[in-house]
């Protein structure tokens, strides 16, 4: 018998190991991962802060894979457009934007700029995808960055909505989740 296997510990192909511990994105139930990221200023933003003190709309960009994505711009209007309908949620509302470290921050400000965000809405920086890999949504492929992707969490740090899109276009919108808090 393997020295190793007498002594409980067992071989497994690299592969394998590679998979049993790759993350997956949270579903409905699950406690939300907590993470720190930066907003456009640089300070630095914990989920779990925003929870402790109201439900949290999470909302996954592609950032900038190269270019700036047309979806997410539209997405980004659709929320902020439905800013009101938020607010009377009582909601916090996060955009993350995902993107290669170096020109990320330039990048995210020309994708905001002329535009004023709401009260209780903010846009946060993943550079070098650290969040996109610990939550599961790297879409680790040529042009790419993360799967677009929302994420109702509530004030105890609970996913009670989960959407994630595999395709550029399969976006959550302000509806979708405005119906999901209502039924809540």
């Amino acid at each position: 018998m393997h020295p190793l296997k007498r002594a409980g510990l067992f071989l497994f192909p690299l592969a394998a190991v590679l998979q049993l511990s790759a993350a997956t994105p949270p579903v409905p139930g699950d406690k939300a991962p907590d993470f720190a990221l930066a907003d456009m200023q640089g300070k630095q933003v914990r989920l779990s802060e925003l929870t402790a003190v109201s439900p949290v709309v999470l909302v996954v960009l592609r950032g900038f894979p190269g270019y700036q994505c047309p979806y997410c711009t539209r997405q980004v209007q659709d929320f902020v457009s439905n800013a009101a309908q938020f607010a009377r949620a009582a909601v916090s509302v996060v955009f993350v934007y995902p993107g290669p470290p170096d020109g990320l921050q330039g990048k995210a400000a020309e994708s905001a700029a002329g535009k004023q965000l709401p009260e209780r809405f903010q846009m946060l920086l993943d550079p070098g995808y650290e969040f996109s890999n610990a939550w599961g949504l790297r879409w680790d492929a040529p042009q790419e960055t993360a799967w677009p992707s929302t994420f109702v969490i509530d004030k105890g740090s609970v996913v009670f909505f989960a959407k994630v899109s595999k395709v550029h276009a399969g976006r959550t919108t302000a509806a979708e989740v405005l119906a999901a808090l209502a039924a809540r």
